[in-house]
């Protein structure tokens, strides 16, 4: 169950007119904050987030799988999505105990260097050289358009002193 903090900055998101995925990031932090705590492990950076963005799409954020995923990804992700669309229907899915203490025991053997800054380097190096460029002015016209204008000024003022800072090394 994800804190009442997450689900709140996840909102605070969507009212701002944010993507899903940013929405879902906040639950991926959450995430990546209890492999580093020690809560439970995961195998890898990408379990982690998956754990997370399956937290996401089980809250009501409307992230779905990616173009590329495999069948048994994009299964999990509609039935996620379809469990979350259900709890913002007011009917709460009783959980499995057995399945719940499986997973739990499960990911309590795994290590915590899943959430290190080193994997998740490596992690988000592999998933960007794998967008096309349309994505990205896709992605950088819509920050564009939800900053707003004191974000725009300020990112404008960001850049004048990053561009001066390397002419005059």
């Amino acid at each position: 169950m994800p804190e009442k903090a997450t689900i709140a900055r996840a909102w605070r998101d969507k009212r701002e007119g944010k993507a899903a995925s940013t929405q879902a990031g906040e639950f991926v932090r959450e995430e990546m904050d209890h492999v580093r705590e020690g809560k439970h492990g995961a195998r890898s950076a990408k379990q982690a987030i998956a754990i997370g963005l399956s937290k996401a799409r089980r809250a009501g954020v409307a992230v779905g799988a990616g173009k590329s995923a495999s069948a048994a990804t994009k299964k999990k992700a509609a039935s996620d999505t379809k469990a979350g669309a259900k709890r913002s229907a007011g009917a709460a899915a009783k959980k499995s105990a057995a399945r719940s203490r499986a997973t739990k025991t499960a990911l309590k053997k795994e290590g915590h260097a899943a959430a290190s800054k080193r994997a998740l380097s490596t992690q988000a190096r592999k998933s960007a050289a794998r967008r096309t460029s349309a994505s990205k002015s896709a992605a950088a016209k819509k920050a564009a358009h939800t900053k707003g204008a004191a974000g725009r000024s300020a990112a404008a003022r960001k850049a004048a002193k990053t561009r001066a800072a390397s002419s005059s090394s």
